[in-house]
């Protein structure tokens, strides 16, 4: 009867996220998921990967290329900084607090690059257990929940444009989900400069990749390479370049949105109390300490 009532509460919840804010989609997924409990685990974590690559690809629709290129041209100088330079703050932070090294080499990554995606494509080259990874990714998940409801009342509170929100939310939130969620939260013009600040962000995987091989001396391991942002810019490319009519690209958008309110739903089924134990204190800590830095670091700059 239990489990009955919590698949009924699970996919009338689902089907409800698909008309509710991103915001309110994560936070129906973390309540069911810290209550009932969500069913599906595995099935979630497949469908919310898919579902936000698709959903990102779906968003290039709608964009621009020559204006969504003049809108994160001013966020490229801050991507190099801050992932160079969060990559190596991480790291020593996390000597000082005597965080396992891969541990705080993930958390690092995570912050520095794309969350999720970016520690799924370095822990196999760093030959990262489960444990390893799996606090990596609680942590990086915590702080992006966090992120995705206090940003935008932020961005509103200091009276951020759309184009500072964009730049701000693109480099101090992690995962890509979270980014776009925060960026439609707060606007159109917010969604166009997170949405391609985060892309052109999510591109250092690749050297990141070749750095954690040399670094850690790893050989013959795979890279996981974020097709859906190549896809992304042909579908930018093709809106606008080709006589697409109105009514098709609009729609595409309009999905695209519905599915990202959907991914957010399931991204949020997968937080448990067991993922909450699993992060520990010191490399809850790290998380914190970095997430605090670039947020404030990139906060100040964008409002000069």
């Amino acid at each position: 009867m239990m489990y009955t009532l919590r698949t009924m509460t699970y996919w009338l919840c689902a089907i409800g996220s698909l008309w509710v804010s991103p915001a309110v989609a994560l936070f129906m997924g973390i309540v069911l998921a810290l209550t009932i409990g969500a069913p599906y685990g595995t099935y979630n974590k497949k469908v919310s990967k898919v579902l936000l690559q698709a959903s990102v690809v779906g968003l290039g629709f709608g964009m621009n290329l020559h204006a969504s290129l003049a809108a994160g041209r001013e966020g490229m100088l801050f991507t190099i900084v801050s992932v160079v330079g969060v990559m190596l703050l991480g790291v020593l932070l996390g000597r000082v607090l005597k965080v396992n090294p891969k541990n705080a080499y993930l958390i690092s990554s995570g912050t520095a690059i794309c969350g999720g995606s970016a520690i799924a494509a370095v822990a196999p080259i760093i030959d990262a257990d489960d444990n390893d990874t799996s606090l990596a990714l609680a942590t990086i998940f915590i702080l992006n929940a966090v992120a995705l409801f206090v940003f935008p009342p932020i961005g509103h509170a200091l009276g951020l444009s759309e184009q500072q929100f964009g730049t701000w939310a693109a480099i101090a939130i992690h995962d890509t989900s979270s980014v776009v969620g925060a960026g439609a939260a707060y606007g159109e013009e917010a969604l166009a400069v997170a949405t391609t600040i985060k892309l052109t962000r999510a591109l250092w995987i690749f050297p990141l990749a070749l750095v954690s091989v040399l670094v850690f001396r790893s050989k013959g391991k795979r890279v996981a390479i974020p097709w859906f942002i190549l896809m992304f810019i042909v579908a930018m490319v093709c809106n606008t370049y080709l006589p697409l009519p109105e009514w098709l690209t609009g729609g595409i958008v309009k999905v695209a949105r519905k599915a990202l309110c959907l991914t957010l739903f399931l991204i949020g089924c997968g937080l448990s109390v067991g993922a909450i134990r699993k992060v520990g204190a010191k490399p809850l800590v790290l998380g914190v300490v970095l997430w605090t830095i670039i947020s404030l670091t990139t906060l100040a700059v964008v409002m000069i």
